[in-house]
């Protein structure tokens, strides 16, 4: 497997000579789907093979939808335009439903690209600091860098809480979430995501484009919720909810007061696209 170097949080890998795109998105792998429809089924017409795949794949009734999203990816002009991508499982899936002499080294291929997630677990140092390369070249502050490092560290130890209590659906990590934003910031994900003017479907993570603050009151109603579920030794959704509530109202609470204090809103419309708080800007 060779590699490009990588830009912002792309890095394209290579099959037999052919360019598999890919980028870091929800702390782990993208694939552009075009690129492996095309190297299996050596169509002409890739997309089409792909629409007519997705459509056989839904019929069927696969879960695969829910694994794909649409991302920011270069395309041959230069220029980046959103196109289907899914992770490494959504990968795999496919692999095995297009017919082709290609798919079982491709699959090897896969798993070489997956040992780089099976290091990170086994030392998770990797991947902080593959995500702080990352957020470097896209030009964060280093002292914001440091804050989302530690929350993307918060964030894990809860979800995989979570994931012992009886959440198996990404739809229920949603609503969990949903519970810390609303009691912490009064704004649901989306409704955070509009307010920033952030588009999932492009690629946009809410918490790459928080200000210090929002980050660390998202990261004291995480602690706090993973404080109080293991206190408590809660399972399943319905009681998982309410610690989630619990945690965030801690850190609304505490949002309320450096507003009173500061006589400011904590929340800010600002983000990261617009590179006013980015390194080597004029407002810094």
């Amino acid at each position: 497997m060779k590699e490009k170097k990588i830009q912002g949080n792309i890095r394209p890998t290579i099959f037999e000579e052919k360019e598999v795109r890919r980028t870091w998105h929800d702390e782990q792998w993208y694939f552009s789907i075009i690129d492996v429809v095309s190297i299996l089924s050596q169509s002409n017409r890739p997309r089409k093979y792909w629409d007519d795949l997705k459509r056989k794949l839904k019929e069927e009734g696969s879960q695969l939808s829910e694994k794909i999203g649409q991302l920011k990816l270069p395309s041959s002009d230069g220029k980046s335009y959103l196109t289907d991508a899914t992770n490494l499982e959504g990968i795999f899936r496919i692999v095995q439903s297009i017919p082709s002499p290609k798919a079982e080294p491709f699959k090897q291929w896969l798993a070489r690209v997956g040992q780089e997630r099976i290091e990170e677990i086994q030392n998770p140092e990797l991947a902080v600091i593959r995500a702080k390369e990352i957020y470097d070249k896209k030009g964060y502050p280093k002292e914001w860098v440091d804050k989302r490092m530690r929350g993307i560290a918060v964030r894990n130890t809860l979800t995989d809480e979570w994931k012992e209590r009886g959440v198996s659906k990404g739809f229920e990590y949603a609503i969990l979430t949903d519970e810390i934003y609303k009691a912490t910031f009064d704004k649901s994900a989306k409704e955070y995501m509009d307010y920033k003017n952030l588009d999932k479907k492009a690629g946009d993570n809410l918490r790459d484009h928080m200000e210090d603050i929002e980050l660390i009151l998202t990261m004291l109603g995480e602690a706090t919720t993973t404080k109080i579920t293991t206190e408590e030794n809660s399972r399943g959704l319905e009681k998982l909810k309410k610690d989630a509530n619990i945690g965030g109202s801690v850190a609304g609470r505490t949002r309320k007061d450096i507003e009173i204090q500061t006589g400011k809103k904590v929340i800010s419309k600002d983000n990261f696209k617009n590179q006013k708080f980015l390194k080597g800007s004029k407002n810094k």
